[in-house]
């Protein structure tokens, strides 16, 4: 009997648990919440997409987009910046700073807020060298898709934190006025 296979996954298994790793838990909607749809100001946005994934995977049942009188995750903005953070001795930019903001609510179906109107921002450092113009665009993309990924996990993160709160409080006012300030 070769032991090799499952020494090797127990080795594993007890790396990823001594660096910190664990499995993300789901998000704990309210039960009586009903089938969530995520909308945007822009109808074919990724930061939308990638959300409505994320409450898929984590056990959420997402509504068709033209249904009506369920639970909506809305995103109302996203906004993107560029901003010169390092020069070099001719006063061209080298070093940039990407910011990345994007501010939703979560309402029920009925219409009352669950998870208050909040603002999460991110913002990410990247070299653009004034020579090397053709690299950059992708580098600069590449960190945007990584930005909206991170966007999306940290707006299913608060909601989650925000119906912790409710939980433990047990109401649902308590959720909605506490609240994480913006990140």
């Amino acid at each position: 009997m070769n032991l090799r296979p499952a020494f090797t996954a127990l080795v594993a298994v007890l790396a990823l648990a001594a660096c910190g790793f664990h499995l993300r838990n789901r998000i704990k909607l309210p039960p009586d919440l009903g089938p969530v749809k995520v909308v945007s100001t822009s109808q074919y946005s990724p930061l939308a997409e990638l959300v409505s994934r994320g409450l898929r995977v984590s056990g959420a049942t997402i509504a068709d987009d033209d249904a009506s009188n369920v639970a909506t995750l809305q995103i109302l903005s996203e906004r993107w910046g560029d901003q010169p953070v390092a020069l070099d001795q001719y006063g061209r930019a080298q070093e940039y700073s990407l910011r990345y903001a994007a501010v939703f609510v979560l309402h029920r179906a009925d219409g009352s807020v669950l998870v208050k109107q909040q603002a999460v921002e991110l913002a990410r450092d990247y070299t653009e060298p004034p020579t090397d113009v053709t690299g950059t665009n992708t580098e600069r993309e590449i960190l945007a898709d990584e930005m909206r990924k991170d966007m999306s996990d940290a707006i299913l993160r608060r909601v989650n934190s925000v119906l912790d709160v409710m939980e433990s409080a047990g109401s649902p006012a308590a959720a909605a006025s506490t609240g994480p300030a913006a990140h």
